[in-house]
């Protein structure tokens, strides 16, 4: 039975590259959960491959978890698209959104036809380089029991994209700075009270001053 080689590439991020090997039998499903596999992504979100040319322009589009608006327009589902039924080119080329929520899109290109090797479970990850970026970036995503309690604190961390970790520095920053402003304030009301007590010895010399102004 063929084995395809695809090699996947971010789009964004061209260090990081995987080539899965998978059997022409498999479905487009079979590819995207191997994929991420290969990424560390969980893979239950909405996700599409397009059949595309060689400058990526997409054309017709393979569905996971599609909105009701693509089922009632015929979309092709990955669960029930065998890949060798629409390979066509030994250098066959798909374009791959992620999960358009927060999406990441991906080159998959053809790369070899290969036999099946006995004893290997497809698909299978031939080769990984390079580390795949966080799903969901630095984006803080709060569980619903504590999304009311945190949203007032730390609305404006959320804005910064500032992690947990981070709003937790930053807060100590700001215990810091109120610290040392207190700390200023006081030092000042020192050095009132310090100047304040010479004047007060000096009125003595001050009164001299005046005595001496008669003669």
């Amino acid at each position: 039975m063929a084995v395809y080689r695809f090699k996947v590439s971010f789009e964004d991020y061209d260090d990081v590259t995987r080539e899965v090997d998978i059997k022409s039998t498999h479905t487009f499903e079979d590819l995207h959960r191997a994929i991420h596999i290969s990424t560390g992504y969980k893979p239950e979100y909405s996700s599409s491959f397009y059949i595309s040319n060689d400058q990526w322009i997409k054309g017709q589009e393979i569905a996971y978890m599609p909105s009701q608006r693509k089922i009632d327009r015929g979309v092709a589902l990955m669960e029930k698209s065998k890949l060798s039924s629409f390979i066509d080119d030994p250098h066959q080329k798909f374009y791959y959104t992620f999960n358009f929520d927060r999406p990441f899109d991906f080159h998959i290109e053809l790369i070899k036809i290969l036999d099946e090797t006995p004893g290997v479970t497809y698909p299978f990850v031939a080769k990984s380089n390079g580390e795949a970026p966080k799903q969901f970036g630095n984006v803080v995503i709060p569980s619903a029991a504590t999304a009311a309690s945190a949203d007032d604190d730390f609305d404006f961390l959320n804005e910064m994209e500032i992690v947990p970790e981070d709003a937790a520095e930053f807060e100590s920053v700001l215990d810091t700075d109120e610290d040392t402003t207190e700390k200023g304030s006081d030092d000042v009301e020192d050095e009132e009270d310090e100047f304040g007590d010479d004047f007060a010895d000096n009125e003595g010399f001050d009164e001299g001053i005046s005595e001496k102004d008669d003669y």
